[in-house]
């Protein structure tokens, strides 16, 4: 077996980014050879991710593109295991790959291009990282609003207006999260479930059909205001809605693209102290 030399374990790092003691290993298993220690390395960086795979990522960033002359925008979310995994200079230098790859192509379609790249960071941070979803706003005026802490990330097209108008709106939509832009776009079932919920309240009981039906209609219409955005108090002006403070700027909202880190990812709630005694009882065998 050749001599592994601290040079060579060295130039093994600095082109793979492994540590030490696994770029040695590597390269004992190659008997010295480089070239085929990085094809192994590769190709067990391939099992690694896919062991990896099943493990639940619904942490990481959301991140955002928008054009200099705000003709179209790109949000992309990339996810980790953990919150200190998603501050990682290695990951963070991922989103930025992800979200350009998204801007550069006017596309969403990203993942398979990619997929190189993300299993090589899963060897490299050690928790699973996926590419979970982009979305490209194309048309009218786009602005865009990011959460100081990336976890929420907006985009809203306006026809008309301005970009600076654009961004207020997407501040707000991040802040507030309205269901829907306006009334009207409410669908039948929400609606539906939200009359169910009215007519079991206590005081419907023993009323008259008709007055249960007007005070219906109110509630109704107080539900469809508190959740359509255009209906809404705009955050940085209660005393305007949204909607008049567009029709202000001259627009109308045309599309709305909210993203938060992790929704709709079921999270199984992991038993530490079982999982600590499952691992002991496995290394006594």
């Amino acid at each position: 077996m050749a001599a592994i030399s601290a040079s060579l374990v060295k130039e093994l790092r600095e082109r793979t980014s492994l540590g030490m003691m696994e770029c040695k290993k590597a390269l004992k298993e190659a008997d010295g050879d480089i070239e085929l220690a990085i094809e192994n390395l590769r190709k067990a960086s391939g099992l690694k991710a896919e062991k990896k795979a099943g493990r639940t990522a619904a942490e990481g960033v959301v991140a955002v593109k928008v054009a200099d002359d705000a003709s179209f925008g790109v949000v992309v979310e990339v996810n980790t295991e953990t919150d200190f995994a998603a501050r990682n200079e290695d990951y963070l230098a991922f989103v930025d790959v992800c979200v350009n790859a998204a801007f550069d192509g006017k596309t969403a379609d990203i993942a398979a291009g990619l997929e190189d790249q993300r299993q090589a960071l899963v060897q490299k941070v050690g928790e699973n990282i996926g590419f979970r979803r982009a979305e490209v706003v194309d048309g009218g005026v786009v602005g865009a609003y990011v959460h100081s802490n990336s976890k929420i990330a907006v985009l809203v097209k306006l026809e008309g207006g301005t970009d600076e108008l654009a961004r207020d709106v997407a501040m707000h939509v991040a802040a507030v999260n309205p269901r829907v832009v306006s009334p009207e776009d409410m669908p039948e079932d929400e609606l539906n479930k939200e009359k169910e919920i009215i007519k079991a309240q206590p005081d419907m009981a023993g009323k008259p059909e008709d007055i249960v039906e007007k005070m219906m209609v109110g509630r109704i219409n107080k539900f469809l205001k508190e959740n359509s955005l255009t209906e809404q108090p705009f955050v940085k002006n209660p005393d305007v809605t949204v909607g008049q403070l567009v029709k202000d700027g001259g627009a109308t909202i045309a599309q709305v693209v909210r993203f938060e880190v992790g929704e709709g990812i079921e999270v199984e709630e992991a038993d530490f102290a079982a999982e600590v005694a499952a691992q002991l009882e496995a290394s006594k065998s």
